[in-house]
């Protein structure tokens, strides 16, 4: 699943001299002109205010309020050291990238092993990368794809383009490129009588018809967008009946996430605003084009699961492959 909507917010830092001035002892103390007042005889600490001694009680608040601003300059002090580092990481997406790679490839290892997960790990790059490539075409710039594991992947993009066409566009651009990449998985497999090959470009196949689900952020909603947004709600309807057939931590969090941008998009529409209007004004020649693209696909993506289609019971592991 990718989010190609998705912004990241960076905290500014505080430094020690944008922050306000804390307390100190002298605020908490008797004023010293207090000793000499006539009324306070031979008790110089005593409240003018009658009500008993306060020196030992203001002399613990006051380092107790001492302390408390020591702490919270030294923490100032870190984040503005920190803030160099903080406004580079944008520019640090192949470090980004390779190591959120990483990571997933570690996690998947526990249950495919490391080959198998280094090829599903490609084949979600390549899935993103088809994103990320039409998003430049279509003059956006977006970020090198993130690594979530038993999450997928994401890019991060300030739009999708300027109208709902656009949007489809970038939206069947990550399975046409997967599926290619399934489809070269699937070559070497046959080319090498490979069943590790085989297996990854079933799972390939699967993980791009998965995305096609007409339902926001998956890719299949981006189609809908521009073809027929009212099937946001059959594509939330068939991952609610998903969620109740296999039920998962992962699928609740997409059904979650799907229904928020759901309503979120709908309301959206509802304002019938002449930018809503300009936004989802396409073409029946391109609305058409568009639905050939998803249609096809996804025949194409059942036929190849079909044809790559291999057993996984009896305990079997891709491990093995």
């Amino acid at each position: 699943m990718d989010n190609t909507e998705l912004s990241l917010s960076t905290p500014v830092p505080v430094s020690p001299a944008q922050m306000p001035a804390p307390a100190t002892a002298d605020v908490l103390a008797p004023h010293p002109s207090l000793a000499s007042h006539p009324s306070l005889g031979s008790y110089p600490s005593k409240d003018p205010f009658g009500r008993g001694r306060r020196g030992s009680s203001a002399g613990l608040r006051g380092r107790i309020g001492s302390a408390v601003a020591a702490v919270v300059a030294l923490v100032a002090k870190f984040f503005a050291a920190i803030k160099g580092a903080v406004l580079l990481l944008p520019k640090m997406k192949v470090l980004t990238t390779a190591g959120t790679a990483f990571v997933s490839v570690a996690a998947y290892s526990l249950f495919w092993g490391w080959t198998f997960a280094l090829g599903f790990v490609v084949l979600l790059f390549v899935h993103e990368m088809g994103h990320v490539l039409q998003l430049r075409r279509e003059g956006i710039k977006a970020s090198a794809p993130m690594f979530i594991p038993f999450m997928g992947a994401l890019i991060t993009a300030k739009s999708l383009g300027e109208n709902a066409l656009a949007e489809a566009r970038v939206g069947l651009a990550g399975p046409i490129l997967g599926t290619l990449g399934a489809g070269v998985c699937l070559a070497i497999g046959e080319a090498t009588n490979s069943d590790m090959f085989r297996a990854l470009a079933y799972v390939g196949f699967f993980l791009n018809l998965f995305n096609l689900l007409p339902v926001v952020p998956l890719d299949g909603g981006r189609a809908m967008a521009a073809m027929a947004p009212w099937m946001w709600f059959l594509g939330f309807g068939a991952l609610v009946a998903m969620l109740f057939a296999f039920p998962n931590p992962i699928l609740l969090i997409i059904v979650l996430f799907g229904g928020m941008e759901t309503w979120r998009r709908w309301q959206q529409r509802k304002t019938r605003s002449l930018e809503q209007a300009a936004y989802y004004r396409v073409a029946p020649r391109n609305r058409l084009l568009v639905a050939a693209v998803y249609i096809g696909l996804i025949a194409l993506l059942v036929a190849g699961m079909e044809g790559t289609h291999i057993l996984s019971s009896g305990g079997h592991s891709f491990g093995s492959l």
